[in-house]
């Protein structure tokens, strides 16, 4: 026999037809079988399932991952005939094979041109380079599947001694009540509900077998059936493989969320999502119950991520231009003939909103991926998107030491800064996977829809259909990135004030999240800069800015938490009647925080229509020479910038210390600390009194932690898609026409009422927000001319 034969034998993977495969093992087949990943595949080019013939270049294969034939040429097909001939081999050096293994590791498959590069620093020849690429990811195949083949066995043999044991009880049942011989055909209450959920298993097991399939290339069959289920005190088997230095998916971690009801994404997921009811405690469950549950969470991610690059990537019909030209609209028509989605729950009131973005960002597709696959680093990165957010449990870390093929549940808050918007809570899949060089996806979809309250069920206000990002490599550290939103929202739970914004998708959709991460990249690249820009303040050092930054930004984030209500603080919402209906007050403790000060906090906020553009609003409310106009810290007259931070191109996003101009000589200054944002998607004034020695301390680059402070501040977003805009809550105006295009600002304040935790609210500190919030509103209207 020819060495080119012996090594195909030898390469020949056992055989899976005696094979029966439980949910644990064919999860982790599954998970280890690179999820036809691209690049990352370990199976050569020319490597057939079925262990027959490889392709021409594979007879040249060596006898071993780090050997290669010498002398193969096309002289040596032609010597083929002679079986007698012996081919000589060419045994490599350590160093060389020391050299192709740390390449293989970075790339499995390097192209001609890195081949020639290995050749040549190697002393090797291009197809000896070429034929020892091919060897070693056959080799890691083989070694793969025999690894999942043993495990399979093993499975198997489990099963067939489990099955044995359950016919023989079966053949010879006992009465429960008497211990006597039971009467044949009366079956307990137990062992029927044995029989359903043992047809249950085996539906989910040929749902997971032919997705299996389509990873492994080759036909998978699922186990017989069986004459009963499996008992309930069967132990889970731990499989655990790992795949290089990656981890793999290997033997995970328990999950706590509950699973969809139904999914509504696309034709397979409305059967994966039935499996477990999301309402199911998991605090019982069994092993085989998590392995499946992982299983249904693998096949979910992936036909999200499928829907995900479809929907980026195709254009009309999908996607038509609105009549105003300013967007894309989903054409729900194609969209349920081309992903055939199913009815899934929808209550009533519930509507969909879809968006779609692209824009270029300057970061690379390896930091965008790691940035939203860490929730901190992404709640950093979207700072007035997303109110609070966390890992709930990480179900692969990802593949090769990279995030290709990372899933994990998260959960997260998010928000559009104004009280009449409640917060959007989300649980939800995100699955990252790298398509070619250069090009990552990453998706998310919603686990969870319904939520069990006091023995009832009661819906979500919202579930992410799949949505995400495609980012693609382009020169010069930019990226391409194409952002899509689709979600299912309660409507009748936000202010009519700002439904048309939301409908839209200008409140949580794709243009948010371009713009905001396109200002928030700008931004690092200028802070990451040597040069400093001419209109910064230069007597600030480095270690300095550094501080300053990070105090305005925790600064801003508290100043979102205290709009949104979101979980960030326990706030406690009181309910008085001489407050208007559309200013939320609420109150909170301050004790343990040393950024703020100890006593009770009041936090009021409420959200106005003004008939004019948010650029002329925003303008306005930054300039500190006009802030006398409706600032009652300035004194009565204008603010002189001590100090400027520049946090982009556009001199409207910056960190700015202000001074107030004493009414006297005698009287100290006052500091104010304030930080503006702006971008397609809206803008943002935020400020707080600050105490001058504090802020020495930080200019000069100490610790911001310890100053202590209370942020007020404005949001302001336009008031609707196109210049029609909404119609004004009071319905229409004077001539009965709709009003013209204009601002929604949200005005908010936090106060420190009292220093004493212990000490209760008096009505008149809540009047007294009342009137400061009404007062700096008509403040405002009148500066801008439309008191009207």
């Amino acid at each position: 026999m020819s060495p080119g034969a012996i090594s195909q034998q030898r390469l020949v993977p056992h055989s899976f037809n005696d094979s029966i495969f439980n949910s644990s093992g064919l999860s982790l087949a599954l998970q280890t079988g690179m999820e036809g990943q691209g690049d990352l595949t370990i199976v050569p080019e020319h490597f057939e399932g079925n262990g027959g013939s490889k392709g021409r270049e594979e007879e040249h294969e060596s006898r071993s991952g780090s050997d290669n034939m010498d002398g193969a040429s096309g002289d040596d097909q032609e010597a083929a005939d002679n079986p007698r001939k012996k081919k000589r081999y060419h045994r490599h050096t350590p160093q060389q094979i020391q050299e192709l293994e740390a390449v293989f590791k970075e790339c499995p498959h390097p192209d001609e041109k890195q081949r020639l590069e290995l050749s040549r620093r190697l002393c090797l020849e291009t197809r000896q380079v070429k034929f020892w690429f091919q060897n070693r990811r056959t080799q890691m195949k083989t070694q793969l599947e025999r690894h999942v083949n043993s495990i399979l066995r093993q499975e198997n043999d489990k099963l067939r001694a489990e099955n044995t044991t359950i016919g023989e009880a079966m053949r010879n049942p006992i009465c429960t009540n008497c211990g006597g011989p039971a009467i044949i055909g009366d079956l307990s209450i137990e062992e029927q509900q044995l029989r359903i959920e043992n047809a249950r298993l085996k539906d989910e097991l040929d749902r997971v077998c032919a997705l299996a399939s389509k990873f492994l290339g080759r036909p998978i069959s699922s186990m017989p059936t069986l004459s009963t289920s499996l008992p309930s005190h069967m132990p889970s088997s731990t499989l655990d493989l790992a795949v290089g230095t990656s981890g793999g998916f290997g033997a995970l971690s328990s999950v706590a969320t509950s699973l969809p009801l139904t999914s509504g994404f696309a034709g397979g997921l409305s059967n994966v999502a039935g499996v477990i009811s999301p309402t199911k405690s998991t605090a019982n469950v069994t092993g085989i119950e998590r392995s499946m549950e992982r299983s249904v969470y693998l096949e979910l991610a992936l036909v999200a991520m499928d829907e995900l690059v479809k929907v980026a990537q195709t254009h009309e019909p999908l996607w038509l231009r609105s009549l105003e030209g300013s967007r894309e609209v989903l054409n729900y028509d194609e969209y349920m003939r081309a992903f055939n989605p199913g009815a899934g729950l929808k209550p009533n009131g519930y509507v969909t909103e879809a968006t779609r973005e692209t824009g270029m960002v300057i970061i690379n597709s390896l930091a965008l991926v790691e940035t939203l696959m860490d929730s901190n680093r992404w709640a950093e990165m979207f700072p007035c998107v997303i109110a609070r957010t966390s890992t709930t449990d990480v179900i692969s870390s990802g593949m090769g030491g990279t995030r290709n093929g990372a899933l994990q549940l998260m959960h997260a808050e998010l928000q559009v800064l104004s009280p009449l918007v409640p917060v959007r809570v989300v649980n939800f899949l995100r699955f990252c996977k790298q398509h070619a060089e250069g090009v990552w996806a990453v998706v998310d979809v919603s686990v969870d829809y319904l939520r069990e309250n006091s023995g009832s069920l009661t819906y979500s206000n919202c579930r992410r259909l799949p949505s995400g990002c495609v980012v693609e490599d382009m020169p010069n550290g930019y990226s391409k990135i194409t952002w899509v939103e689709h979600a299912t929202y309660d409507e009748p739970a936000i202010h009519q004030l700002y439904r048309p914004l939301v409908a839209a998708g200008m409140g949580f959709g794709a243009r948010r999240w371009v713009t905001t991460l396109q200002r928030q990249c700008e931004c690092l690249a200028i802070l990451m800069s040597s040069v400093v820009p001419t209109h910064d303040h230069t007597a600030i050092n480095a270690s300095g800015r550094r501080s300053m930054l990070k105090l305005a930004q925790r600064m801003t984030n508290n100043f979102c938490a205290g709009v949104c209500a979101s979980t960030v603080h326990q706030w406690n919402k009181l309910s008085m009647g001489h407050v208007d209906e559309d200013v939320r007050v609420m109150t909170r403790k301050s004790i343990d925080d040393p950024g703020e000060p100890a006593g009770i906090v009041l936090s009021a906020a409420t959200s106005v229509w003004l008939p004019v553009s948010p650029q002329r609003l925003f303008g306005f409310l930054r300039d500190e020479r006009l802030r006398s106009e409706w600032d009652i810290l300035s004194n009565g007259g204008p603010m002189q910038e001590m100090a400027h931070i520049a946090k982009g191109q556009d001199q409207g996003n910056c960190v700015s210390l202000l001074r107030a101009s004493a009414i006297n000589g005698s009287q100290s200054s006052m500091l104010i600390l304030q930080e503006t944002c702006t971008d397609a998607s809206g803008s943002l004034v935020v400020y707080a009194p600050v105490d001058i020695p504090a802020m020495h301390v930080v200019m000069n680059g100490g610790d911001s932690a310890y100053v202590a402070l209370l942020p007020s501040g404005f949001a302001i977003v336009p008031d609707g898609p196109g210049p029609s805009g909404p119609i004004h809550k009071a319905g229409v105006g004077p001539s009965g026409s709709q009003r013209a295009c204009g601002s929604l600002l949200t005005v908010a304040f936090q106060i420190l009422v009292n220093s004493l935790p212990s000490a209760k609210l008096t009505v008149e500190s809540v009047e007294t927000v009342n009137n400061l919030i009404s007062c700096t509103v008509q403040k405002i209207k009148a500066a801008l001319h439309c008191d009207s």
